[in-house]
């Protein structure tokens, strides 16, 4: 799902990098000494689980784990996110450094509203499935909406490619949904203290 170099307009990628920038200083400010840890093992899940590339006009299709980052660590997904997406551009060259704000925005934003709005359901276990399912599956097709948008704000001719990257992106939707329902789950049972929460009924 990045979004590659030469294709976003000036305005989207300063609009970017301005909420990318904002979103990660937040972030690292809210990081605890002891969350270190989850956010370095959650930013190189995510880092290994978007090597595998399916090509999709200017971007790509493929796991993103952003829903389960969004789930464990909230406004950290943003550093953890933007850590994982620079090493994916200099390292693999994928997106790039010019588009890396509009990429982290559009794949940490929806973790982190996925995680505000949704954290609190994981502390009922009636709830709890899902909650995690719609955590992994939200994340996904609000990222594939914010790519959608940066496309086609910066040409209406991408318009026709928006709505494509969004109908792909809907079987990845699904499978991440059931990702993080099974990862959050595990985790209530072996480390509970990872999620931060008041659990009931666990």
């Amino acid at each position: 799902m990045h979004i590659s170099e030469g294709v976003l307009s000036a305005p989207v990628l300063i609009g970017g990098g301005v909420l990318a920038a904002a979103g990660t200083a937040i972030g690292l400010k809210r990081i605890n000494y002891d969350r270190i840890m989850d956010v370095a093992v959650l930013s190189a899940a995510f880092f290994v689980a978007s090597l595998i590339h399916v090509p999709l006009g200017p971007g790509s299709v493929h796991l993103v784990l952003n829903g389960l980052i969004g789930l464990v660590l909230g406004w950290a997904s943003f550093p953890a996110i933007f850590t994982a997406l620079l090493l994916q551009a200099v390292f693999f060259q994928y997106g790039g450094i010019v588009v890396l704000g509009v990429n982290t925005v559009t794949m940490a934003l929806p973790a982190l509203l996925c995680g505000i709005f949704l954290r609190p359901w994981l502390t009922q276990k009636k709830f709890r499935h899902a909650a995690c399912f719609a955590g992994g599956f939200l994340a996904v097709f609000l990222s594939a909406l914010l790519m959608a948008l940066a496309l086609a704000l910066s040409d209406s001719g991408f318009f026709d490619i928006a709505k494509l990257v969004i109908a792909a992106n809907i079987p990845v939707m699904i499978i991440e949904g059931f990702v993080t329902m099974f990862i959050v789950s595990f985790l209530l049972r072996v480390q509970p203290e990872i999620l931060q929460l008041e659990l009931r009924n666990l």
